[in-house]
């Protein structure tokens, strides 16, 4: 048992064994702000009111209300509106000199997901001395609805995260922690988020050094455009035939919870067809409401490419996974479905940033350059060529908007930034068999999106105990290592313990590291595939290029 006075009271923890070697404190369900219920539901979150006497911190608190898409495959309603909670794992409450701190902000496609123990514990990461913390905030319709009004403005769900960092930067010190060497890292919504914290003047000052894994603010799948018009829509799917805005907030405010999860609301026909799985409710460039904070205005290329773009100073490490695409199939794809509209549909080819600038003419004949480049005009099938249609779906999803991200930070010139590309392969690689597409490991191991996540957690629900001798422990050694060197020294390789120099990314010398069994430095990933996706877009969407 051990206590910890923080702004809003005493805390009691506990002190945990470690099987692969550092003990460490751990404070479970720590609240960071008033629960966002009644008027605050889709406001920004109240801080969290004191409380007397001693609150016990060894227990979760809530996961956000949501239906787990990705890891269940008959999911279920779980969770409470009462939801904004954060978890802090240290390793030293009393340490000589205050230690970095690493906050993990989930995934799940801003729908699902948590940042509890059973897939987030602390084993691998703490044993580098860092604290890490882990957080919840709120996913899907309740996280993310935006009718564009003062009270559903929208992107509720990232100011609980701006909350949960502001938390980090009142009290962490209590924890041994040291606020002014604070990473955050995310992975795929997790990483767009941490993505989007680098331009929101929200986050500005919150945080030294930034990671993102698999997704950034520029991934397809981030901003939601026609944000009033979904609200309309859902609302009337629910049953409201208001036209005012104060009485569809009423409607909202009194829906049970229920009702405000796992909900497709399409305003774009290929949406219906289901040719792109895409995110409903996402990040929204917001309205300004006086006596209101907006977490962005604007949209994020633009932003990057016109506007400031990231806080200036900031370190940043970003990349990718090999097999990335493989993700698609977990978002109610089923792949016969997939192989026979990437087969049938030249449009299934088209980027959609593009579908909503050219008329189908031009999309039809884009549609077939792509579909020549990686099929050669082929019908899809998983014997054939599965691979190449997993490159299309790996670039166009994660790779384009990650290594486009890349270019525009490096032009502007004001921050040190590393890529990665990110090859491990063991027993871990697991993602694939979560989501039905078990066929690919006929032909090898696949680097799926997510797959990286278990070199870096022990997601204790689903995998075993790694054995400290095995090559797979020295890949999460290895892994460990380069992140946590980063979160203290914003060098991912100071010296030379892990064999390889890992050099900053700029726009002549396009450094990054394949990391694999073996870390071994490169340039210019993908390179060929960059250049076509660079040439359709300047032949068809100009604005968009870097």
């Amino acid at each position: 048992m051990v206590r910890i006075k923080v702004n809003e009271g005493v805390l009691e923890g506990c002190k945990v064994d470690n099987v692969y070697g550092k003990p460490y404190f751990r404070f479970k369900g720590i609240p960071y702000a008033e629960p966002p219920v009644g008027d605050l539901r889709f406001k920004a979150p109240k801080p969290k009111t004191p409380w007397n006497g001693v609150r016990e911190a060894k227990e979760h608190g809530p996961e956000s209300c949501q239906m787990d898409v990705l890891f269940t495959q008959s999911p279920k309603f779980k969770g409470e509106e009462d939801c904004l909670y954060l978890n802090v794992y240290t390793p030293n409450i009393e340490p000589e000199n205050p230690l970095p701190v690493m906050v993990f902000i989930h995934g799940g496609g801003f729908m699902c997901g948590s940042g509890n123990y059973e897939h987030y514990g602390p084993e691998f990461l703490i044993k580098h001395d860092v604290i890490l913390v882990t957080i919840n905030y709120r996913l899907d319709i309740l996280g993310f609805l935006c009718l564009d009004t003062k009270d559903i403005p929208g992107n509720a769900g990232m100011k609980d995260q701006v909350a949960a960092l502001r938390w980090v930067q009142n009290n962490i010190r209590n924890f041994g922690g040291n606020p002014d060497n604070v990473t955050i890292f995310g992975e795929s919504a997790g990483a767009a988020s941490v993505s989007a914290h680098l331009v929101s003047p929200m986050s500005k000052g919150l945080f030294k050094r930034a990671i993102t894994q698999s997704g950034t603010s520029l991934s397809p799948w981030v901003q939601t455009y026609g944000a009033r018009d979904r609200a309309v829509l859902l609302a009337k799917e629910l049953g409201c035939e208001c036209d005012n805005d104060k009485e569809i907030f009423e409607f909202f405010k009194n829906q049970p919870a229920e009702n405000l999860v796992n909900k497709k609301v399409s305003i774009i026909f290929t949406e219906i067809a289901k040719l792109f799985p895409h995110v409903c409710f996402g990040i929204v460039s917001e309205k300004k409401f006086k006596g209101q904070e907006s977490f962005i205005e604007g949209d994020f290329f633009d932003l990057m490419r016109t506007g400031n773009g990231i806080h200036e100073g900031v370190e940043v490490m970003n990349g990718y996974t090999e097999d990335e695409g493989i993700v698609y199939f977990a978002l109610g794809c089923h792949p016969d479905k997939v192989f026979q509209q990437a087969s049938q549909f030249a449009q299934f080819f088209v980027p959609h940033d593009i579908m909503n600038h050219v008329p189908v003419v031009q999309q039809m004949a884009l549609g077939k350059k792509i579909k020549q480049y990686y099929l050669k005009d082929q019908f899809v099938n998983k014997e054939r060529n599965f691979d190449e249609l997993l490159r299309f779906l790996s670039m166009y999803y994660f790779i384009h908007s990650s290594l486009t991200w890349q270019s525009l930070c490096a032009k502007r010139g004001k921050n040190k930034i590393y890529l990665y590309k990110f090859s491990c392969k063991s027993e871990r690689n697991i993602f694939a068999h979560t989501i039905g597409c078990s066929f690919i490991y006929e032909k090898r191991i696949p680097v799926s999106h997510i797959d990286d996540l278990f070199y870096l957690f022990p997601f204790t629900n689903d995998l075993p105990e790694v054995k400290v001798d095995s090559k797979t422990y020295k890949m999460i050694e290895q892994v460990t290592k380069l992140w946590t060197n980063f979160a203290k020294y914003g060098n991912p390789t100071p010296d030379d313990s892990l064999g390889a120099q890992w050099l900053p990314y700029t726009s002549k010398q396009k450094h990054y590291l394949d990391i694999g069994e073996k870390l071994t430095p490169r340039v210019a990933p993908d390179e060929e595939q960059m250049q076509l996706w660079e040439d359709l877009y300047r032949e068809y969407c100009p604005q968009k290029l870097c």
